[in-house]
C-alpha cells in the first residue's frame, strides 16, 4: 500500500509541471480563441533570459524581475505586431501565426544567447522528504506548492479585479464586450503579459529539472493532453488535467508497463486523452465554442 501512495502522490505531484505549461495556454485561449502555440517557445526564452542574466553576475531577485519585464514587453509586443492586425482572421489563420512565431522566438533565443544547455539551480534540493512513511521528491512539493500559489493569485486577479471581468466579458462574447467600451486590444495585451509570465514560472522549474536547453519548447507537448482532458477554457481543468495525466502515467508505468515492456510514458497520456475526446470532447471543465470576432 505504501508503494502504491508514493507512485500516485509522486504521479500527483509531478502533474503539476504539466498544468503550470498549459495554464499558459488556457490564458490565451479563454481571452482570444486562438491556441497558442508559441506558448513553449515563450517558456523557453523566458527560462534562457533568466540564466544569462545570472550568467551576467545579476542577483536571483533582479534577474527575475528582469526576465519578468522582458516577458511582459515581449508579450505586449507580440499582440501588437502579431495579432492586432489579424483580427477578424479565422483561427486556423491565428493558429498559424503563432507556430510561425515559435520559430522566431527559439531562433531569437539562440541568435541572442546561444544553443548551449544551461543549468539552472534553484536552490531546491530534489531529495526525498518523508510523509510518514510515504517517500516524495522535495522538488516535486516546491513546484505543487508554486502552482497552488500561481493559481490562487489568477483566481484573485480573473474574479476580483475590473481586468477579470472585462476578461470574463470578452470570454463569453467579444462582439458585446466590445459593445460596452472594453478594449479588446488592451485585453490581449495584458492576458499575453500574465501567459508570459506563466511561462516563466513554468521555464523556471522545468528548467531546473532537465536543464535549459532546446528541446524545452517540447514541453508544450504534454500540455496538450492535460488540455484536452481539463478543457481549453479552465483553469481549474488545466490543474485536474495535469494531475490526471501525471498520476496516470506513473501507475500505468509501474503496473502496467511490467507486463509489456514498459516505455508507456512517452504516449499513454495521448492514449487517455483520446479516450477523453470520445467520451466527453469538452473536457471536463470545457465550455461550448465561443464566437469570436
Amino acid at each position: 500500500m505504501t508503494f502504491f501512495l508514493e507512485t500516485l502522490l509522486g504521479g500527483l505531484l509531478a502533474g503539476t509541471m504539466y498544468s503550470l505549461v498549459a495554464i499558459g495556454f488556457v490564458l490565451i485561449y479563454k481571452a482570444s480563441g486562438v491556441f497558442n502555440f508559441a506558448q513553449g517557445a515563450m517558456l523557453l526564452f523566458a527560462a534562457l533570459t533568466f540564466v544569462s542574466l545570472q550568467e551576467q553576475g545579476l542577483p536571483f531577485a533582479l534577474a527575475l524581475l528582469l526576465t519578468v519585464a522582458v516577458m511582459a514587453i515581449g508579450a505586449i509586443a507580440i499582440e501588437r505586431a502579431v495579432l492586432r492586425p489579424l483580427v477578424n482572421r479565422s483561427q486556423i489563420t491565428l493558429f498559424m501565426a503563432t507556430l510561425g512565431l515559435s520559430f522566431v522566438i527559439e531562433g531569437l533565443a539562440q541568435g541572442l544567447m546561444g544553443a548551449q544547455v544551461r543549468a539552472l539551480d534553484l536552490g531546491i534540493d530534489d531529495v526525498p522528504l518523508f510523509i510518514g512513511e510515504v517517500m516524495v521528491s522535495q522538488f516535486d512539493l516546491v513546484a505543487a506548492a508554486t502552482a497552488a500559489v500561481l493559481v490562487t493569485v489568477l483566481a484573485l486577479l480573473f474574479n476580483s479585479t475590473r481586468i477579470g471581468v472585462s476578461l470574463r466579458a470578452v470570454a463569453d462574447d467579444t462582439r458585446a464586450a466590445l459593445s460596452v467600451g472594453i478594449d479588446l486590444n488592451r485585453i490581449w495585451q495584458i492576458v499575453w503579459a500574465v501567459a508570459g509570465i506563466v511561462g516563466l514560472v513554468a521555464g523556471l522549474l522545468w528548467g531546473a529539472r532537465q536543464g535549459v536547453q532546446f528541446s524545452l519548447s517540447l514541453v508544450v507537448l504534454k500540455a496538450l493532453p492535460v488540455l484536452i482532458i481539463g478543457g481549453f477554457t479552465s483553469i481549474g481543468g488545466a490543474i485536474v488535467g495535469g494531475l490526471i495525466v501525471g498520476a496516470a502515467e506513473n501507475l500505468a508505468e509501474v503496473y502496467i508497463g511490467a507486463y509489456i515492456g514498459g516505455g508507456i510514458t512517452p504516449w499513454f497520456a495521448y492514449a487517455l486523452a483520446l479516450v477523453f475526446l470520445y467520451i466527453r470532447p469538452a473536457g471536463l471543465f470545457g465550455e461550448r465554442a465561443i464566437e469570436r470576432v
